[in-house]
């Protein structure tokens, strides 16, 4: 089943997808005005997901929070519940007092989190999915804001049990915490211009020694690994799913130098960026 909302004004939209054969987001170049953060749910026993060309098991009872700019397909769509929401319906970048999510859930410590769900939070997941069907049969009109208010709330959980599985403390300081969360936001603002640690820390107003160090306590990479990882991230995605060249790929990267575009990413990578296949191609 596909469930769809759209506000008022023609724009912002929240889908549930429960069961839904085919689900999948692929190519999204290719289909304009359709770019949303996926929250997805395996219900199932465990599967494959391809996300950016990249194989990985998806562990049954766990969440995947899935960027805006991702392609994913799963092995068997069948078993998975999923939230899509593009910017317009809910901006998580402009509130972030609400859901203390902002460079984490959608933007943290790794691109792809599998978020595991202990019987406790799988029943609370089925209550909260409940509710939002409850919602979308509604027709009252504070439909839109109660499915908001609904997706806050899942935010929310899923940030929780996040933080913990993958900081691993439950003492983090929320200071540095927010620290690590605004350094990765501004990463993906600029990070096809800027690949100094240098730049972020002095947005932040620290040393990037400063910034290291509380990369070192609550972080499994430093904030140069950060900028390094995103930049090959969007390097295989340029190169998969559009048919630009790698001169120009290094372009839109910030790279003056192809042939030190095609140094860095091969030392990233161990392959040349002639060498990836585009998926039309792969047998």
């Amino acid at each position: 089943m596909k469930y769809i909302f759209t506000l008022k004004d023609g724009i912002g939209q929240l889908l549930l997808l429960k069961n839904e054969p085919g689900f999948e987001q692929y190519l999204y170049w290719k289909k304009p005005g359709f770019s949303f953060h996926t929250i997805a749910w395996n219900m199932g026993e465990i599967q494959n997901v391809i996300i950016d060309e990249v194989k990985y098991g998806f562990p049954a009872n766990s969440v995947l929070p899935i960027m805006l700019n991702q392609s994913f397909k799963f092995e068997r769509p069948e078993d998975i519940a999923a939230w899509q929401f593009n910017r317009e319906f809910y901006c998580i970048l402009n509130h972030d007092a609400e859901v203390g999510c902002i460079g984490f859930l959608f933007y943290g410590p790794s691109p792809t989190m599998f978020v595991s769900l202990d019987a406790e939070h799988k029943y609370k997941m089925g209550r909260l999915l409940e509710l939002f069907l409850e919602e979308y049969e509604s027709d009252e009109d504070i439909k839109g804001e109660m499915l908001r208010m609904l997706l806050v709330r899942l935010i929310i959980k899923i940030t929780r049990l996040a933080k913990r599985q993958y900081i691993g403390k439950d003492d983090v300081a929320e200071d540095k915490f927010n620290l690590i969360r605004q350094y990765n936001v501004l990463v993906e603002t600029y990070f096809k211009k800027e690949h100094q640690v240098q730049f972020y820390a002095g947005l932040l107003n620290k040393s990037p020694k400063t910034i290291s160090n509380i990369f070192s306590l609550y972080s499994k990479k430093t904030p140069l690994q950060i900028i390094r990882e995103r930049i090959i991230m969007e390097a295989k995605r340029l190169f998969y799913y559009t048919d630009k060249a790698v001169k120009e790929i290094a372009d839109d990267l910030g790279f003056e130098d192809v042939a030190h575009f095609s140094r860095f990413f091969k030392n990233y990578t161990a392959q040349n960026p002639s060498d990836l296949k585009k998926p039309s191609q792969k047998h």
